[in-house]
């Protein structure tokens, strides 16, 4: 399931043409239960930022929010998933992919 991201990967996330095409491939890229968790850590905290930075209008949260919701993902993608991720060559997509799959833990419909 990793090898879409690794070097010599057969798959480029940049092929995709829609969002729905996408979502798919990036599930595939985070199989790996601890990754899945540091990316929920990681946005559930980047949403306490961003409430923080509307109750103090502190503009240090928005920094705060990018580097949990990044720093988590991405700790998760190089330590346990082994893989680079999406977004790098697909940025909006991941980001979407990265609230839908947070939408989709809350659901019950991708375990973490």
């Amino acid at each position: 399931m990793n090898t879409t991201t690794a070097p010599g990967s057969a798959v480029d996330p940049r092929r995709f043409k829609s969002f729905a095409e996408f979502y798919p491939f990036y599930l595939t890229e985070h199989a790996d239960r601890t990754c899945r968790r540091l990316h929920f850590a990681g946005s559930t905290l980047s949403l306490a930022c961003l409430v923080a930075l509307v109750v103090t209008l502190n503009p240090w949260w928005l920094l705060a929010a990018l580097v949990a919701g990044y720093g988590f993902a991405w700790v998760g993608h190089f330590g346990f998933e082994k893989n680079r991720p999406a977004s790098f060559k697909r940025p909006l997509y991941s980001f979407m992919g990265d609230w839908a799959m947070y939408r989709d833990i809350w659901l019950g419909r991708v375990k973490i």
